[in-house]
């Protein structure tokens, strides 16, 4: 049975509540693991109305897809704590080499685990541009997948923030006519200028001063994007601005466990660096959902869980075998055992 101890040990621990940690305690509660998910209640999709491009969900709140699945989770032994990790180490191992760790909890409860599942996801910076936060989620987007069909046909700004821009802006265009590219100091090449000609994007590059709310120039739409403030004082129209985020894992806790990392091209974020399924150089630690790739929306990060919660019952399947047979040989007094 999938029992924890008294002494709050698991066989995996999951930091992390979204939909990767989730569903990674899933596959292990299914297994009859006991799992432990550690949920901040801070998930990187909460300012978003609803889930989208995922199958079977399509608009379903974050919350309420969240809360089915730690309904889910519980009800097939896991449990689930809220709080935030501030420390995740290595333990000494079992007597036969078998990785153990402890993790720590701001109201300082400590777990103890077999293996881990790093879901914790990932904090979007914003450009420091005047107005533009308060609207992130909503009239600020940035996944065309996540989000475009509920902005098509919309006046769209794109703020660049690098090359990536570029490619941004042609995925939004196929959203809507009306699209304006807010170059904020990067540069164009010629080429690129012609092909947003050939799509009529328009390019706007005289640096940008601040987003501008309709509340705040008397208008009643509750505080919707109105437009863009440029440093010559004109205001250019917009009801939706795109722009892609820093993306940096989120690691809080963790430093602990020194797991590897890598830059993202283009100075885009940070990530956990893994192999296949999310394992990772650090023995009896797996990573899945955003905080090792950025790009997955719910669905892929969904998936990404649930793979690594297979391998890591595997991986404890090989090492409750290789207990087994050893506890065999010591006590087999054909081995010159006791």
């Amino acid at each position: 049975m999938a029992v924890r101890t008294a002494d709050n040990a698991y066989d995996a621990v999951v930091i992390g509540g979204g939909a990767a940690g989730l569903n990674g305690a899933l596959m292990l509660a299914r297994s009859r693991r006991s799992v432990a998910v550690i949920d901040s209640g801070t998930p990187r999709n909460a300012p978003a109305d609803g889930v989208h491009g995922l199958l079977g969900q399509e608009g379903v709140p974050p919350a309420e897809l969240l809360r089915r699945g730690r309904e889910e989770v519980r009800g097939y032994g896991g449990t689930v704590v809220t709080g935030e990790v501030t420390d995740a180490v290595p333990a000494d191992p079992s007597a036969d080499g078998d990785p153990r760790f402890t993790v720590t909890l701001a109201d300082g409860t400590v777990l103890r685990a077999r293996r881990l599942l790093v879901a914790t996801g990932l904090r979007d910076v914003l450009p420091d541009v005047p107005g533009l936060a308060r609207h992130w989620g909503h009239g600020v987007v940035h996944c065309p997948y996540c989000h475009g069909w509920e902005v098509r046909d919309e006046p769209i700004g794109v703020l660049a923030v690098g090359p990536a821009s570029v490619h941004h802006a042609l995925l939004f265009r196929q959203l809507t006519d009306d699209l304006v590219y807010f170059t904020r100091g990067t540069e164009l090449d010629q080429e690129t200028r012609a092909r947003f000609d050939a799509r009529g994007i328009r390019v706007e590059e005289t640096p940008v001063a601040s987003v501008e709310s309709a509340e705040s120039t008397g208008g009643g739409d509750g505080g919707a994007i109105e437009g863009v403030r440029l440093t010559d004082g004109r205001t250019v129209p917009r009801r939706v601005l795109a722009v892609a985020t820093t993306m940096l894992a989120r690691t809080d806790g963790l430093d602990g466990l020194k797991l590897p990392m890598e830059d993202l091209p283009g100075g885009m974020g940070r990530h956990f660096a893994t192999g296949p399924a999310g394992a990772t150089s650090v023995r009896g630690v797996w990573v899945a959902g955003n905080a090792t790739d950025p790009a997955a929306q719910v669905g892929a990060s969904a998936a990404a869980g649930a793979l690594a919660g297979a391998r890591i019952n595997a991986d404890l399947v090989t090492a409750d075998t290789d207990a087994a047979l050893a506890a065999t040989l010591v006590l087999d007094p054909r081995t010159g055992g006791g």
